[in-house]
């Protein structure tokens, strides 16, 4: 288990490296640094004031010479100041991360909640009308992209209960109902994406553990079939949902933007939007990398839960 940690954890290296690399020259493929950006919202400048700004802001410098400063104050724990706010990048990050982290946990519970138990219900009726509706459902959701399900649910709201989720986003340690009032919906309009993830694998899994032969051993001895369900083949299917769980944990962190953008939540990726719009590469550098490193620690923590349940995964 130790070899097994130590080589994950080693592993991570290259790919945070690859992560620095890629998120430095992709905002810079974007036409257009913060200097023009001043220009178009401040007035004209002068060739040698552009050369100023351009100096000040270190964007004079090769491409390699800006990595490398970049790449160093990274690795002292620096992840650099905000050009447009001048407040420190880390300060900026952890100020939003709460948003993001609850709309998050908030969209597991509904995936998690809602997921799993039609996968077990509609692999337990199987080709029935009962797993026809869940699999045609399931594929609904997953087809639809989530803006339009948030639009549809602010509407739906909106019209039929006469009630639109709060602008203002409050803290759950000052305001509890306050706080459930906005993270609702758009927990509700991310989960069921992942719903339809957790429940198709769910079935596929616990179907396929059914057609074992220690099934049906247990079948023959008499087990009942609720026992021989729940006993023997739920906690063995569910094994591959701790992956996928651990997967879609990296992937709302990263891509929650267009959830807080169309209700209008202040979490880390309405900050990144933000920051692409005012080429503020300080502040996209240090999001992106912050989000792809937790990204990265929630999929080492599945690993290890998931060689854990299964001693069989180890690296020779």
């Amino acid at each position: 288990m130790r070899r097994y940690l130590l080589i994950r954890v080693l592993s991570l290296v290259p790919t945070l490296l690859g992560v620095t690399i890629a998120v430095f020259l992709l905002i810079r493929l974007i036409p257009g640094t913060i200097v023009e950006q001043m220009i178009g919202t401040e007035g004209l400048y002068s060739e040698e004031t552009m050369r100023a700004l351009r100096a000040f802001f270190g964007l004079d410098a090769p491409l390699h010479v800006q990595y490398g400063r970049w790449l160093g104050a990274v690795l002292r724990g620096d992840l650099g100041t905000s050009w447009r706010t001048g407040i420190p990048v880390t300060e900026m990050i952890l100020s939003r991360l709460q948003v993001t982290v609850e709309l998050t946990l908030g969209a597991m519970v509904v995936a998690l909640a809602v997921g799993v138990p039609l996968g077990i219900l509609s692999a337990r009726r199987e080709n029935t009308g009962l797993d026809h509706v869940v699999r045609v459902a399931s594929l609904f959701s997953l087809s639809i992209p989530v803006f339009w399900q948030a639009t549809m649910l602010i509407l739906a709201a909106s019209l039929w209960l006469n009630w639109a989720p709060p602008v203002d986003f409050v803290s759950p340690l000052r305001d509890p109902l306050g706080n459930l009032a906005i993270i609702a919906l758009p927990s509700l309009a991310l989960g069921t994406a992942v719903a339809a993830v957790f429940m198709r694998m769910t079935r596929s899994s616990l179907l396929e553990v059914m057609r074992q032969d220690y099934i049906r051993t247990a079948r023959a001895k008499g087990l009942p079939e609720q026992g021989v369900v729940w006993g023997h083949a739920l906690k063995n299917s569910l094994i591959p949902l701790i992956t996928v769980a651990g997967v879609q944990v990296g992937y709302l962190l990263g891509g929650v933007v267009v959830t807080e953008e169309v209700f209008t939540l202040p979490g880390v990726g309405r900050l990144v939007l933000w920051a692409v719009f005012q080429r503020d590469y300080p502040l996209v550098q240090g999001t992106i990398l912050f989000v792809s490193a937790l990204f990265m620690l929630s999929n080492l923590v599945v690993d290890l839960v998931y060689a854990y349940v299964d001693p069989r995964i180890r690296y020779r």
